[in-house]
C-alpha cells in the first residue's frame, strides 16, 4: 500500500500564516447551527484585499458548524468537531490538492491532481495509523476494511474535490474528524453535507481553477458574527 498526495504540512506560527496567505476563501455562514454559507475568493495586493470569486452559494453540515482543527489557535471551552457529528469545521484551513474523475482538470500548474482509481483510499478509521490519509492500493480492495475506505466511486457529487486541510497529517488527532473536502452538492444544493462544503459544479471548477497554491491560500469558514469579532486580528477582507 502507497501513500500519495498527503498534506505533511509544516504549519507556521498563527501571525505567519496570516502575514503569507495571499489568497483566502471566506465562508460566512448565517449562525453555528446552519448548513447554508456564501463563499468569496480573494486576493491580497500590497495593501488590501480584492474579490475575485463570488459570491458563491455553498451547503455545509447539516448540523451545522463547530470548531476545527488548522491554522487558528485552538479555542478552550467550545465545541469542537468530532468524526461523524455532521458538522463542517470552522476555523482557517489550507487548501491542498484535488482529486476527480477526469483525466485532466482545469487548475494552476502547481495544483496537485489524482484521478481517482478503485485502489484510491481515505482513511476515516479513527483506530488506524493512516487516520485522515490518502493512500492507494497495489490491489482492489479486497476486505471490509478496504473497500469502505475506498474512495467514491460513479459519484457525480464526488467527480471533483478539493481537499481542506482540517486536522491534516502529520498531527492528525484520532476522532476529530476527517475526509473534510470542496465537492459537488446533492440536489442543486437542496441536501447538506457530513461535513464538507459543497456549491454546484460550475462554481467548484472556477474556484478549483483559481486556487493557486503559490499564494499559500487557505479556507477560513465562520459564523457572521464570529467572523465579524475576528476580522481585524485574522486581517481578513
Amino acid at each position: 500500500m502507497k501513500i500519495l498526495f498527503l498534506f505533511f504540512l509544516t504549519l507556521p506560527l498563527f501571525s505567519q500564516a496570516l502575514t503569507e496567505s495571499r489568497q483566502v476563501l471566506v465562508g460566512i455562514a448565517p449562525s453555528w447551527d446552519s448548513s447554508q454559507a456564501s463563499l468569496s475568493l480573494y486576493e491580497r495586493t500590497q495593501d488590501s484585499w480584492i474579490k475575485i470569486e463570488g459570491p458563491i452559494s455553498a451547503r455545509l453540515g447539516k448540523n451545522g458548524l463547530a470548531w476545527g482543527l488548522g491554522i487558528h489557535q485552538n479555542r478552550q471551552g467550545t465545541e469542537k468537531k468530532r468524526e461523524g457529528d455532521g458538522k463542517s469545521p470552522a476555523g482557517m484551513f489550507y487548501i491542498g490538492g484535488a482529486w476527480g474523475y477526469a483525466r485532466h482538470i482545469h487548475k494552476h500548474p502547481s495544483l496537485p491532481y489524482r484521478k481517482v482509481t478503485s485502489r484510491d483510499l481515505w482513511i476515516e478509521d479513527s483506530n488506524s495509523p493512516s487516520y485522515n490519509q490518502h493512500q492507494v492500493l497495489s490491489h482492489e480492495p479486497k476486505n471490509a476494511w478496504e473497500k469502505k475506505a475506498q474512495m467514491k466511486q460513479n459519484d457525480h457529487a464526488h467527480s471533483l474535490k478539493l481537499f481542506i486541510a482540517h486536522n491534516a497529517p502529520p498531527r492528525a488527532t484520532p476522532f476529530a474528524g476527517s475526509a473534510i473536502f470542496f465537492h459537488i452538492w446533492r440536489e442543486q444544493g437542496a441536501r447538506a453535507t457530513a461535513g464538507c462544503t459543497t456549491m454546484s459544479e460550475a462554481n467548484l471548477k472556477a474556484l478549483v481553477a483559481k486556487i493557486d497554491p503559490t499564494k499559500k491560500p487557505v479556507y477560513v469558514l465562520l459564523p457572521k458574527q464570529e467572523y465579524e469579532a475576528r476580522r481585524s486580528n485574522w486581517q481578513l477582507p
